[in-house]
């Protein structure tokens, strides 16, 4: 377990939320260690991740494959076509990792959550401002798959704007990120993620593209690939988790407080657009 972990259990939370900059191979290995760490002590875990929900029923049925059988069952449930880091190489070896964990007697259970699971959710959340509606789907959906099962812990890995704890104003509307519409606040711990340096798998503007006012962004205006991320600093620490304030790394109040990764790498989606 991370150190610091103990400032999470004393608060009890049901919840905990991290919230991480997607891309990367040290955000998923981190809820990785997490979750087996949790199993090992015999505890019950639901990893929830930031797949679409129209995809759980798969994901569902591939989860419950022999680990021969896992791999090539998953690959099919919304991984291709997606660039923007969720559907990375290491989002996809954790799943392999917690599986085989499952497989060898680990109580892990595992949900995609993001979006609206179907046409009747996403009626019902439609007069949400801004984006409302796409945060308090996902936030149902977690809710919904937490009552399935006593769980122990449950731990979502999720962009790191679900995780906030405020309300966000954007485009003259204000929402509620997921974190806010999940449980109440002293039923949720959420962590922001913290790095050095390194690079992560994103989509940006490409070089030399001009905002105009009005205009949509298009799929040419966009590239995906590896790219430099600049970070927070380095403390020279192994991964850890902190709910105090911390010289070297900024404080904020959106979340209650954050997880250290140290230098981070890219990770490539798990299957090629082509």
């Amino acid at each position: 377990m991370p150190d610091g972990w103990e400032q999470v259990a004393e608060r009890k939370p049901r919840f905990v939320i991290f919230g991480e900059n997607h891309g990367t191979k040290e955000a998923p290995k981190f809820v990785g260690d997490v979750a087996c760490a949790l199993a090992a002590k015999g505890e019950h875990v639901l990893v929830a991740v930031e797949h679409d929900a129209i995809h759980n029923p798969a994901f569902q049925a591939a989860w419950s494959l022999q680990p021969s059988q896992f791999e090539a069952a998953l690959r099919l449930a919304g991984w291709k076509g997606r660039e923007d880091g969720v559907t990375s190489e290491a989002m996809f070896q954790l799943l392999v990792r917690l599986h085989s964990l499952k497989e060898a007697g680990g109580l892990i259970s595992i949900v995609a959550f993001n979006g609206a699971r179907d046409e009747a959710q996403r009626e019902r959340f439609k007069a949400l401002s801004g984006q409302g509606p796409h945060e308090a789907a996902q936030a149902e959906n977690i809710r919904v798959a937490s009552r399935q099962r006593r769980y122990d812990h449950v731990l979502v890995l999720v962009g790191n704007l679900h995780a906030r704890k405020r309300e966000i104003g954007r485009e003259g509307s204000t929402f509620k990120p997921m974190a806010m519409s999940l449980a109440p606040p002293d039923e949720i711990v959420t962590l922001n993620m913290a790095a050095a340096k390194g690079t992560s798998w994103d989509c940006v503007l490409k070089p030399g593209y001009k905002r105009t006012a009005g205009k949509k962004i298009m799929a040419g205006d966009i590239e995906c690939g590896v790219h430099s991320y600049s970070g927070d600093g380095d403390l020279r620490h192994l991964p850890f988790i902190s709910l105090r304030p911390l010289a070297g790394i900024s404080s904020d109040e959106n979340y209650d407080g954050f997880y250290w990764l140290g230098n981070v790498n890219g990770s490539k989606p798990a299957v090629p657009k082509s």
